[in-house]
């Protein structure tokens, strides 16, 4: 066992006597790469990509008009984001680009990716977090300046490479359980679906008699069914509040473009409503079935004053065939989104009161069950990264040995 010695990190805790402790500014050199013009915009994700934004998709982006201080990477360059580097926002790119000055671009001596996987423990034990100074909620201020000023941990450069091989090493075997364990939420998910899609389509019972639904995508539905267009089953309107209206210690819930609840200190509707995304990432989707006093942002639909369907029901139909829709008819522009024709004309497949029932307690039991499962392992995904973030901490900080 070797010996060990007080880092006077209070994170680290004690390291191992051989090895040092050094400030950023002794450890990192600031880069400032000029840009050229043929240069693409890179991005530093949360899981640590550093790439190209059009690598990971191509559409939904913000375009800055003026691109003031931009600066220019370069393949393995260590990139910092300014402000989601809590949530481990550093990496090592693999592209040539240029990014806005959020993005911390940075050269060092020692290995870069034992370097980058100090900086993301830090980022998982909450020290960037304690140097946020702004008011935006799960952000953090990493500029120069504070980085500069930062401990780092330093054993050996030989010593770096055989840490960063036995990180790699030993979380892509980790990563290979995670992606398995996802592999079978994926399966839930389109088993569930495929679930939902079947009874609001087909009905509980199969040897019931079938006609011609007149929708290609939908198929034959039971004789006894209707066809209904969605104008006739609910009113549709949109809210009027914009983001900068929430307020954490606001008294209604404000519904939003996603499945993310905020609150504010009005409320403008009440009574039973689904809520779909107008626009932006989620375009379409259902995220929200509610009830009482809420208040409901402007780029979203509330559909109230059922007739013809359960409420509940609707939400099941709409989550798992409006996407359908949207596939066929979405306006093309750079952002998705749903106008109201074609929410108007969508066609809803309408069974008996009785039957709704009867379907809405078959769906509510399996969906449930599905959900259950769903959960266990989105649990055991969660303790799997949270290993791997200690395995990490541990070689980083000398208490786990290389062989």
């Amino acid at each position: 066992m070797r010996k060990m010695k007080d880092s006077g990190v209070a994170w680290v805790g004690a390291i191992p006597e051989d090895w040092t402790v050094k400030r950023g500014k002794f450890t990192l050199k600031l880069l400032n790469r000029p840009v050229k013009e043929t240069d693409d915009v890179i991005t530093c994700f949360r899981d640590g990509e550093v790439t190209l934004r059009t690598n990971r998709r191509t559409d939904g982006f913000t375009v800055s008009v003026k691109e003031i201080g931009y600066q220019g990477i370069e393949p393995g360059d260590l990139v910092i984001h300014g402000m989601d580097g809590f949530a481990g926002s550093i990496g090592i790119s693999d592209s040539r680009g240029k990014s806005s000055p959020v993005l911390v671009v940075c050269d060092t001596d020692e290995n870069k990716r034992y370097i980058m996987y100090y900086l993301r423990s830090m980022a998982y034990n909450d020290v960037f977090t304690a140097l946020a100074t702004g008011i935006r909620v799960r952000s953090c201020d990493l500029r120069w300046n504070k980085l500069a000023e930062l401990p780092y941990i330093l054993p050996s450069l030989e010593e770096q490479n055989q840490i960063v091989l036995a990180i790699e090493s030993s979380t892509s075997k980790v990563d290979a359980l995670i992606a398995n364990v996802q592999a079978q939420i994926e399966k839930l998910k389109t088993y569930k679906q495929s679930l939902i899609t079947e009874v609001v389509t087909k009905g509980l019972d199969p040897n019931v008699p079938m006609k011609d639904s007149g929708v290609e995508w939908i198929g034959k539905i039971p004789k006894h069914w209707n066809m209904i267009r969605f104008r006739f089953i609910a009113k549709i309107t949109t809210g009027n509040q914009d983001t900068q209206n929430a307020d954490p210690d606001g008294m209604y819930p404000f519904y939003v473009r996603s499945p993310i609840v905020e609150h504010c200190n009005n409320y403008t509707f009440e009574g039973k409503g689904i809520l779909m995304a107008g626009d932006g990432a989620g375009a379409g989707r259902v995220f929200h079935l509610v009830n009482g006093k809420y208040a409901v942002h402007q780029r979203v639909y509330r559909f109230y004053d059922f007739k013809y369907m359960n409420p509940v029901l609707l939400k099941f139909y709409l989550e798992n065939l409006f996407a359908t829709v949207m596939d066929y008819g979405s306006a093309k522009t750079t952002v998705p989104s749903v106008r109201l024709p074609m929410i108007q004309d969508f066609p809803v497949c309408v069974p008996p009161e009785d039957e709704q029932l009867k379907m809405l307690e078959v769906l509510s039991e399996k969906t449930n069950k599905i959900d259950r499962f769903i959960a266990v392992k989105q649990t055991k995904i969660e303790k799997l990264e949270q290993y791997k973030r200690s395995l990490i901490y541990e070689y980083v900080t000398g208490k786990k040995e290389v062989s």
